[in-house]
């Protein structure tokens, strides 16, 4: 019983790292700050052809880039949708293979399932995600040496706006978003509803102008991960300063290495 709860522990510790103020004092990296002049943008579950490419319009009309966390099952069985993401000029990073609640351990899982679904972003797009965000932002010790293993760099948030509940509305995410928000922040959204309450995509897309202009007010530039500087001490931008909210190609990121599976001999 002893060494069910040593291994038990070892398991589930690192998922504290979920505490908003606990991530941010001690881990900011993780907890995705950047450069004081930018926030990241960041979207969670997709790619879904039925709400996904309104966000992309959305995107499109405000002349802002940002980071798609996908699930590798649903980039798999939308391989059309997912080219697109990244040929408007957008990021993607890893969110697992499905959404599945870690409660047990199984690092072998882990490690197979995270490196299919670096694979299948790589195979489709043909450049090789760099960030890694588990589902539920629970980093369990297995996800965690996956994402080691595979040289993603796990990122979770600093600021989300609670959009996947059944009473979410636009005022809502933004009042949630805003409350948490300031210069370095990565943002929390979701560009679909499979994994929450039905519908409630609506809130976060109607909520996005006002999101972005709040931002742009405060003097911060908006866009993805690949421009935020995470854990970065070099210069960092002028805020308000003149931007090219379209400059990141996935080509020119970081993490466009050939390798699929960095270290890991198990990839499938």
């Amino acid at each position: 019983m002893a060494g069910i709860a040593v291994v038990a522990a070892a398991h589930i510790v690192p998922a504290a790292t979920w505490l908003p103020r606990f991530r941010s004092a001690c881990f900011p990296r993780l907890a995705g700050h950047g450069g004081p002049g930018h926030i990241a943008l960041t979207f969670d579950d997709g790619p879904d052809p039925a709400t996904t490419p309104y966000f992309l319009d959305a995107l499109d009309r405000l002349d802002v880039r940002a980071t798609f966390f996908v699930l590798g099952e649903s980039a798999a069985r939308h391989p059309a949708l997912t080219r697109s993401v990244t040929e408007r000029g957008h990021e993607l990073a890893v969110h697992g293979w499905a959404h599945s609640r870690p409660w047990l351990p199984a690092p072998g899982r882990d490690l197979r399932e995270t490196a299919r679904a670096v694979r299948v972003v790589h195979d489709l797009t043909g450049h090789r995600p760099l960030w890694y965000r588990p589902p539920y932002g629970i980093l369990t010790a297995g996800r965690w040496a996956a994402a080691r293993r595979l040289a993603l760099r796990p990122v979770l948030w600093s600021a989300w706006g609670r959009d996947w509940t059944a009473d979410a509305t636009s005022a809502s995410v933004h009042a949630n978003v805003t409350a948490d928000l300031r210069g370095g922040g990565t943002v929390l959204l979701h560009d679909t509803d499979r994994a929450s309450a039905p519908g409630c995509w609506h809130a976060a897309l109607t909520a996005l102008p006002g999101l972005v202009a709040h931002c742009r007010d405060a003097g911060w530039e908006v866009g993805p991960l690949a421009e935020h500087d995470v854990g970065r001490n070099g210069p960092t931008r002028q805020a308000g300063g003149t931007h090219d909210h379209r400059r990141f190609r996935p080509d020119q990121g970081p993490g466009s290495s050939p390798s699929v599976c960095g270290a890991a001999d198990t990839c499938p």
